[in-house]
């Protein structure tokens, strides 16, 4: 199988598992940077331009789109599904995970459990909106931040009212979510592909630090999910629309708390903590997807 993968660095630790899993599994495999791609429309024929080459031998893409080319990257992811290229994850699916607010709302109404968030568009209600929270500390997340990046712990309410009040000011919009003690500075990541769990680990924040983002310092360990971890994992996966996704839970005294679903997880931290060789995985699934397209194909033509 002619495989791309969409991802602007081939020395990304992903990256290369990826290409490595593909060769090993005897499939012709391509990285291609997004943004460098040039896409052609015309009546009934999208392609995809590329290094003085039309991308069109490709059969199935796995996007590793980066959280600052989501635009780019999604219209790319796009073009693809339009030539009926099987792609890991679909580019609406790309898109609404990279929108915390509406991310959170799609796995509200599908019953996923939540840390308790409040979103307001107005910067003078705030204690009202710090009074639906009802407890302190609370944490207050930008809508735009990735790993760590604008998530602030305020301890009590005249930290909260600061923060709010300051990012306000900044035209910034911003969540506020009630901070889970229990879960002690660690939540989970459970990678999930295909609609199965593969791997999970187990991340702590570095002491005096409440965010367990391995970029932050905080360090990871293989993890055994709970029966409803595992459900919670994959239910918000298939809320998203995502075949790829890894799932940032927090454990509460009221079942797994999903925080975040993310559409291009890492695969360093999991791989090393697990053991477990993740990028055959996700090889796989495309090996499954490639069979039932033929499948269907066959029927069609029988």
């Amino acid at each position: 199988m002619k495989l791309g993968i969409l991802s602007r660095n081939p020395n990304l630790y992903s990256t290369k598992r990826l290409v490595e899993a593909a060769k090993q599994r005897g499939h012709d495999i391509k990285v291609v940077d997004a943004l460098r791609c040039n896409l052609v429309m015309e009546k009934r024929n999208p392609r995809i331009y590329y290094q003085n080459e039309y991308l069109d031998q490709i059969e199935g893409i796995i996007p590793r789109i980066g959280a600052s080319v989501t635009f780019y990257g999604s219209a790319v992811v796009r073009q693809f599904e339009m030539r009926k290229v099987f792609t890991a994850v679909e580019s609406q699916a790309l898109i609404r995970s990279r929108d915390k607010l509406r991310s959170l709302q799609i796995l509200s109404r599908a019953g996923i459990g939540l840390p308790k968030t409040v979103f307001t568009n107005f910067a003078r209600n705030i204690d009202e909106v710090l009074e639906e929270i009802g407890s302190y500390p609370v944490v207050i997340k930008i809508l735009e931040g990735t790993q760590g990046l604008g998530v602030v712990l305020a301890e009590n309410k005249n930290a909260a009212v600061s923060v709010v009040e300051a990012f306000h000011s900044l035209k910034v919009r911003i969540i506020i979510q009630e901070f889970i003690k229990e879960a002690g500075g660690a939540d989970i990541r459970a990678l999930v592909v295909d609609g199965k769990v593969v791997g999970a680990m187990k991340r702590q924040a570095k002491e005096g630090e409440f965010r367990s983002n391995l970029h932050r310092g905080g360090t990871a360990a293989v993890v055994r999910l709970s029966n409803e971890e595992k459900e919670t994992a994959k239910n918000a996966a298939k809320a998203m629309g995502l075949g790829i996704a890894g799932v940032d839970m927090l454990q509460s005294h009221r079942g797994p708390l999903v925080m975040e679903v993310n559409s291009s997880p890492g695969l360093e931290g999991i791989e090393k903590a697990t053991g477990k060789d993740i990028a055959s995985k996700i090889i796989q699934y495309m090996e499954r997807n490639q069979y039932r397209q033929r499948i269907q194909k066959d029927r069609v033509n029988a």
